[in-house]
């Protein structure tokens, strides 16, 4: 395993003289969903570009600022925008977001991510928080490329997502009267979208939505005992499901337009944590 406290030195101690304050909770914000921290009370923000050795972001929607906002009484570290493997990324620079919210000693975190619905039940708009991850080979292939080894490390993946985080946002959002459906993220690895035959294929192993994020990044968090609540926006359906060409386009768009009902229901969630 690359020893990411000796690669990121620098961007950790970079990180910890500039922050004003310990996290609460850390919030990392997917495609076209980066606009929510602008209803938040930010206090300090920092480019990525800023801190020593932190890779650049080159989706676009992934802007590469880091935020800390106080949002309901809470304090909360937002990374506006996240890194991903098929940019060209080791895995374990992907990870870097969780690993400086665990040197900033927060213990919670919340995963946002742009998804394709797979479900006949999703339409594009709804909100999906995830109960379960799955990929091909995923506690072997995932947890190899990350470097758990540990049977212990391996086990923290058992409670993850964390039920207790779970169960709060079901309860903000019967709160806030906003439906949210639940299911299985499926991860791969992209740029790609998948084929009409590899979604009947995650379909019928159990799949509800699929993306080219958050698993390693949870699977991650929970090695370093943070818990994890992780939420998709469906922003499109999935090939074979949609006559639809597929476009990052649609997919930024779809996640404006429930911007306000997403936004309300992190707020509402947040202030319960």
């Amino acid at each position: 395993m690359i020893d990411l406290n000796f690669k990121y030195k620098e961007a950790i101690s970079y990180l910890k003289k500039e922050s004003p304050f310990i996290p609460d909770v850390a919030l990392i914000l997917g495609s076209g969903l980066g606009d929510f921290v602008n209803s938040t009370k930010k206090i300090k923000s920092l480019s990525t570009s800023a801190i020593p050795g932190y890779p650049k972001a080159t989706v676009e929607g992934h802007q590469g600022v880091i935020h800390f906002s106080i949002i309901e009484n809470k304090n909360v570290l937002i990374f506006q925008g996240r890194l991903h493997f098929y940019e060209g990324y080791k895995l374990s620079d992907c990870l870097l977001p969780v690993f400086l919210t665990s040197k900033l000693s927060c213990n919670q975190i919340i995963l946002t991510n742009a998804a394709g619905g797979i479900s006949r039940n999703f339409v594009p708009g709804d909100l999906m928080l995830i109960d379960s991850f799955n990929s091909i080979n995923l506690k072997k292939e995932i947890a190899n490329l990350i470097g758990i080894s540990s049977i212990d490390k391996r086990n923290n993946f058992l409670n993850c997502p964390s039920k207790k985080m779970n169960e709060i946002f079901i309860e903000s959002a019967k709160e806030i009267g906003i439906p949210l459906n639940s299911g299985t993220y499926w991860y791969t690895k992209g740029p790609s979208y998948e084929t009409p035959a590899e979604i009947e294929l995650i379909r019928k192993f159990g799949g509800d939505a699929v993306g080219m994020s958050t698993v390693h990044e949870a699977v991650f968090a929970s090695s370093l005992k943070i818990d994890v609540a992780a939420v998709s926006c469906i922003t499109n359906m999935a090939a074979g499901i949609s006559l639809q060409k597929l476009s990052h386009n649609e997919v930024t768009e779809t996640a404006a337009k429930v911007a306000e009902i997403f936004s309300l229901l992190l707020k509402t969630a947040i202030s319960r944590l």
